[in-house]
């Protein structure tokens, strides 16, 4: 099985060699990700300026490419152009931070495979949260069994998954849940602040998920020390709100 490996936090980014090596024995890899940081790009892509791409070498063992592009740059370009065949799986990650809740829709790391996901390809993101000195090795090895495991279940080709590792989970035997992606609001906080000439310029702030509800979701199990892997889609239609509308008459003047 060939496996295209990108990720948003750069080609050089500890996350992604520790997953490459964690993978290596189950998959043939290439690895096609962004040359810098592309942190919270979300699904933008490179349209007004040509895209290059860098041949990146571990020795004289020819990696991967290093893109000028977003995550969803660089795995248009990996699929498109770069791999020499067709990937069976995309794996993104493994992030240096949680991506869950909300920040799914701003994660280069989610975004990235769901753009291998809009090609008809299995696609896996994969983050782990952040704290000073992250153990992407154990996190690596964590994530390549929930990958295989997921992937002996046979899913539909363009299927859509995101693992988030809590750092309590690194530790003993952790538990998984598959749980809903949480959409409640939060880290709309700007702390405002002054440049040495007297402008104002404001700095988001980093706040933390809202405290656990009720109901179950990634943000709320991740906060017990919880691995979860949620199933996304990314048809954004309200179809109960579809076929409400339908039943309207929008044109009453005719």
């Amino acid at each position: 099985m060939f496996a295209l490996l990108t990720n948003d936090d750069g080609i050089y980014a500890p996350g992604l060699a520790a997953l490459e090596v964690a993978v290596t024995n189950e998959f043939q890899t290439l690895v096609v990700a962004p040359s810098t940081e592309q942190s919270g790009v979300g699904h933008g892509i490179t349209f007004l300026s040509p895209l290059t791409a860098k041949e990146v070498f571990r020795g004289e063992k020819q990696r991967g490419w290093a893109v000028d592009g977003s995550p969803a740059d660089a795995v248009k370009l990996g699929v498109s152009e770069i791999c020499p065949q067709r990937p069976d799986l995309i794996i993104s990650g493994i992030n240096a931070g949680l991506n869950a809740g909300i920040n799914v829709l701003y994660s280069g790391t989610v975004a990235a495979a769901i753009e291998g996901s809009f090609f008809g390809i299995t696609s896996i993101a994969v983050s782990l949260e952040w704290e000073d000195n992250m153990n992407f090795d154990q996190a690596a090895q964590l994530a390549s069994g929930l990958i295989k495991r997921l992937l002996s279940l046979h899913p539909p080709a363009g299927s859509l998954f995101n693992i988030n590792i809590p750092t309590a989970a690194l530790v003993g035997t952790p538990e998984v849940q598959v749980v809903p992606m949480s959409v409640v609001r939060y880290g709309e906080a700007f702390e405002r602040r002054v440049d040495p000439r007297g402008r104002n310029y404001y700095w988001a702030s980093n706040d933390p998920p809202p405290p656990p509800s009720v109901q179950d979701s990634d943000v709320t199990a991740l906060a017990e020390g919880v691995i979860t892997i949620t199933p996304l889609e990314y048809d954004l239609t309200n179809k109960t709100r579809l076929d409400a509308l339908r039943k309207i008459d929008f044109l009453p003047f005719r």
